[in-house]
């Protein structure tokens, strides 16, 4: 019994020193990114100096904060994953599949070590234009990162794994590898026909096994070019860097934190209390209100989670008490965060530009009427569900909901200097969520007294967690990307997409099927990562305006995202709410009718998205 309390203590202490490797630097990386950007904003418009090496720097350390982030997210056990049919299965194939899992992304990890390396050697030639840095010093985060990723999924595998299960595990990934090797030269006879294989068959039983997204997409690509294609392993880690290093991704840890930071500085609360004091008391008022709090707080923070996790424990515990049916509560909770996708500064917006370079800016200001007629659809929905209930309390005083604005006046600002900086060219899509973060910490401070220092440090460490897990999965859906688009796939897809009756409104018609169904399995993120490259070429060839194209998908996106069975936000719905998947699965549906037909007004009328783009 000693040397396992002894060995059960010297993995804790080993874990405790992965975790301060891994944190402090990640957070003290977050904080050097706000700084650098908020300087370079203020030097460019305020001194009209710009820094010359700020883009640079920035760059340089976006990489180690991502990666780093990856690290502590798969340490967590929280990289993103679908857990909806292994949840369904007995204890011991739960257990199975865990330790499969645990051992793909050791696989994937030590797989492209070696050719890592030696992308940073070859990168060691590359140098900044400005400060002349080496690219390999960038790149070394990705290594040092790997090896740690490695090092935890081993740890995971030897540390709780039975040996049953892991020999059982080792048996699955050699009889895979050996039915690919030995049908090498058919996979290679059968041209594009085996990409179903590796990218729709293999992603999709490890995705239902509970693998993480990210690895899902490494491993099947790994397998893909080793089994069927002469290409090195190395221009895996190539594409994956190239996904991961746009400038303009930049902007999603900073959103994240600006997110994060709007409910510890007490702005979303003023912001709830603000919408709930003229319709609070009506039929279905509160309800009324959290469709509001979430459309503004949306066109604050960026993420969908930190909207819900900063209205919900706000308005959930009042309504509740008014008699509110806590699956129904889950159900407008899920449907308003899909409601918001479009509104600018969504994360999808931003990396829907990035990767499909379709204007940032254009899709901020096209964003906002859709995300409109979608909230209309839901507010009906509200009205007919609340048409029986009883009206609670009266009408609170004018001086109240006077006093009420004028606390919330500094909150009100927040979204406004946003779009104003954003849409006047002070700063980028990337650089305003500083502006946002800076502005936040001191609205909290000076002005509503509601800043936690003790929160600030998990803070900094999710916010870089959530980075490196969303990131990881645009580096592998990248290289998975290119797989797919150098066997040809794309060209067949555009021809038999541009081929399909019905012209414009044909393509639409499918492309929206086909993103509420991505959305649903794969998160919009990965899938607009994957096939925005691929469509969005199709629909300007067929006439659609790319800005309109971007907001039909991002939106059927968001209606898979979160729709059950399988669309994971549903499920992180439930959790913020606190309520079983079951309570709210029989009322979420009318609300996801509403968005549909939104959905297709949208499609069917261009100027809603176009209209003010000018």
């Amino acid at each position: 019994m000693q040397p396992e309390r002894r060995a059960a203590r010297q993995l804790a202490a080993l874990d405790t020193a992965l975790r301060i490797v891994t944190e402090i630097p990640a957070a003290i990386l977050v904080l050097v990114e706000v700084g650098i950007l908020f300087a370079g904003v203020i030097w460019r418009y305020a001194l009209n100096s710009p820094l010359f090496w700020s883009d640079e720097v920035a760059g340089l350390l976006f990489l180690w904060l991502v990666m780093l982030g990856a690290v502590i997210a798969l340490r967590r056990g929280e990289h993103m994953r679908m857990t909806a049919v292994v949840s369904r299965l007995p204890p011991r194939a739960q257990r199975f599949l865990a330790t499969l899992s645990a051992l793909v992304v050791a696989i994937f990890v030590a797989v492209i070590l070696l050719p890592a390396a030696s992308y940073m050697v070859d990168e060691d030639l590359m140098m900044s234009p400005a400060l002349q840095i080496p690219d390999s010093w960038r790149v070394a985060g990705l290594l040092v990162a790997l090896v740690l990723l490695l090092f935890i999924a081993l740890r995971q595998l030897l540390g709780a794994a039975t040996w049953g299960d892991l020999f059982a595990a080792a048996a699955v990934v050699v009889a895979f590898s050996l039915l690919f090797w030995w049908s090498g030269n058919w996979l290679v006879a059968i041209g594009n026909a085996n990409l179903l294989i590796f990218f729709v068959v293999l992603v999709g039983l490890s995705i239902a096994a509970g693998v993480p997204i990210a690895f899902c997409f490494g491993i099947s690509t790994i397998a893909y070019v080793v089994f069927a294609t002469t290409a090195p392993v190395s221009i895996i880690v190539d594409r994956m860097d190239q996904g991961m290093s746009s400038t303009e991704l930049l902007a999603v840890p900073m959103f994240v934190l600006l997110g994060l930071l709007l409910e510890l500085s007490g702005i979303a609360r003023v912001l709830v209390d603000l919408r709930s004091a003229p319709v609070g008391h009506k039929r279905g008022g509160l309800s009324y209100v959290l469709l509001a709090a979430i459309y503004l707080i949306s066109g604050i923070s960026g993420s969908k989670a930190a909207d819900q996790a900063a209205v919900a424990p706000v308005l959930f515990p009042e309504m509740k008490r008014r008699g509110a049916n806590p699956g129904e509560l889950v159900a407008q909770l899920a449907a308003a965060a899909a409601m918001s996708e479009t509104i600018p500064p969504s994360l999808l917006l931003i990396i829907v530009g990035s990767v499909t370079g379709v204007s940032i800016s254009a899709l901020f200001t096209g964003g906002l009427l859709p995300a409109t007629v979608a909230a209309v659809a839901l507010v009906a929905v509200v009205a007919w569900r609340s048409r029986n209930e009883t009206p609670v309390g009266e009408r609170p005083p004018l001086a109240r909901v006077g006093r009420l604005f004028v606390i919330a006046i500094p909150a009100l600002v927040l979204p406004l200097l946003i779009r104003f900086v954003v849409l006047e060219g002070i700063a980028t899509a990337t650089e305003v969520a500083t502006v946002g973060v800076v502005y936040v910490a001191v609205v909290g401070l000076a002005v509503y007294g509601d800043f936690d220092w003790h929160r600030v440090m998990p803070i900094l460490v999710e916010t870089a967690r959530l980075s490196g897990a969303i990131l990881l999965i645009i580096g592998t859906a990248t290289a998975m990307a290119w797989a797919l688009t150098q066997a040809g796939f794309a060209q067949t897809l555009a021809d038999i997409m541009v081929k399909a009756p019905g012209g414009q409104a044909g393509f639409l018609a499918i492309s929206i099927v086909l993103f509420v169904v991505l959305g649903s399995v794969l998160e919009g993120l990965p899938a607009m990562v994957l096939f925005g490259p691929l469509l969005f070429p199709i629909a300007r060839q067929l006439g659609i305006n790319e800005v309109h194209y971007a907001i039909v998908a991002i939106l059927a996106m968001g209606i898979g995202l979160f729709s059950p069975p399988f669309g994971v936000g549903f499920y992180q719905s439930c959790l913020i709410g606190h309520v079983s998947s079951d309570e709210a699965l029989g009322r979420i549906w009318p609300y996801m009718a509403s968005l549909l037909l939104a959905l297709a007004v949208v499609a069917a009328i261009p100027w809603l998205s176009t209209g003010f783009l000018g």
